[in-house]
């Protein structure tokens, strides 16, 4: 067999040899089309958090994206809101596992529910570390409706403010 390799030597991703496992102890996809989609996920700007967000600035709320709620938490929330202390993330069905639309992998299944579980776990463990830091965590999946969300953010930061506000909702 020979290997087509590009202009500088490297071969071709399409003729190197697949790998049963990755570097970082997780299988290797299934096929190149699962590949690429699992390569193209964003880690932040989602299409539900980027409708979260558009709609508190609506309302006059101001906050920080994809920031570490404490010091040294190798973990980022979606959205802070650092003076009332609270951190909103909005969970992917898939990923988080969500009781309503959460799907179980066919492929590879026992190191995704593995992974899957993982992730559940990380997500609680976070929540504790942070309420017990004296932060509110509000948690949201990605195929609840913004304007609620929006809603509940607004009035969890409103009774959580250290100062008076009141979010301003655009007529």
């Amino acid at each position: 067999m020979t290997t087509t390799t590009t202009a500088d030597g490297r071969p071709r991703s399409n003729a190197r040899t697949p790998r049963s496992y990755t570097r970082t102890g997780a299988p290797a996809a299934s096929t190149p089309g699962v590949r690429s989609r699992m390569q193209s996920q964003k880690a932040r700007d989602t299409a539900p958090e980027l409708a979260v967000r558009r709609l508190l600035h609506a309302d006059g709320l101001r906050y920080r994206v994809d920031r570490a709620p404490l010091p040294g938490l190798r973990r980022r929330a979606d959205v802070i809101f650092g003076p009332a202390r609270v951190a909103v993330y909005i969970d992917g069905c898939f990923w988080h596992g969500c009781p309503e639309h959460g799907t179980r992998p066919r492929t590879n299944s026992d190191w995704w529910l593995r992974k899957l579980d993982a992730n559940r776990a990380r997500d609680a463990d976070t929540d504790r570390r942070l309420t017990e830091a004296g932060w509110a965590v509000l948690r949201a999946w990605e195929h609840e409706d913004p304007r609620s969300v929006a809603d509940r953010v607004g009035a969890l930061v409103a009774s959580t403010s250290r100062r008076p506000t009141t979010p301003r909702r655009a007529a």
